[in-house]
């Protein structure tokens, strides 16, 4: 490893499985210190062993379910106090939501989608904007989806959070266009995750790229001397 995060603090959510896992796993290869989110403790444990066995570096655990939004202010002035400043924030964790035609989609299960894949996000974003600028060089990266632009029938909740969710964070980035801090998207493409198996059940996994394989995107976004801004970037 090329060691690009060494000394960097960054919080990732979604971290216990997937894609959060992975950048969590690379992220400390490149010497970053690690707080990771997600809602199973047991599943976040597995996360820090590997990190542990690989690097000898512990991560920081957080379980928490975003949808309680007032947690995440919690753990923001937690994180505020032990470290004073945070230079990495990875907005991985979303929901799905089940796919079918608008008309018959749950007002729960709308307000759920929206809850994970737009507001938890203006509750980070809300919360860390200023430890971010604490930073000599913040960062920050949502994870999005081609389903947020063109037309896509029966993804109705996830499309229309996820395009909220790009011109939400593209809206900030425009604010923070005079400051340190360098704001992205990335668009992770056809990832072997449980989402995608839930949305393409038949799918052959060879068309599924790990996600490991995708962890080079997010290292170039989190990096200190990343230039890019107000990018939705594809990953593959």
């Amino acid at each position: 490893m090329s060691g690009r995060l060494e000394g960097r603090i960054a919080v990732i959510t979604g971290a216990s499985r997937g894609i959060g896992a992975a950048v969590a796993k690379r992220f400390a290869a490149e010497g970053a210190t690690v707080v990771l989110l997600a809602r199973t403790q047991a599943a976040l444990e597995e996360v820090d062993d590997e990190i542990r066995k690989a690097t000898g570096r512990e991560a920081v655990l957080v379980p928490v379910d975003l949808r309680q939004f007032d947690k995440i202010d919690h753990i923001g002035a937690a994180l505020f106090e032990r470290f004073g400043r945070l230079d990495v924030l990875v907005g991985n964790a979303g929901a799905l939501g089940g796919l079918s035609p608008l008309g018959h989609t749950l007002p729960k299960l709308w307000d759920e989608v929206m809850a994970v894949n737009v507001t938890a996000n203006y509750r980070l974003v809300r919360i860390f904007d200023p430890m971010l600028r604490q930073s000599d060089a913040g960062r920050a990266i949502f994870v999005t989806s081609g389903a947020a632009r063109g037309i896509h029938p029966y993804w109705g909740p996830y499309a229309a959070s996820k395009a909220a969710l790009e011109q939400m964070i593209l809206c900030w980035a425009g604010e923070m266009t005079k400051t340190n801090v360098r704001i992205n998207l990335i668009d992770p493409g056809i990832c072997r995750t449980r989402m995608r198996v839930q949305a393409f059940p038949g799918e052959p996994v060879e068309k599924q790229t790990p996600p490991e394989a995708i962890t080079d995107a997010f290292v170039e976004l989190a990096a200190a001397d990343c230039t890019r801004h107000a990018e939705i970037v594809q990953a593959q």
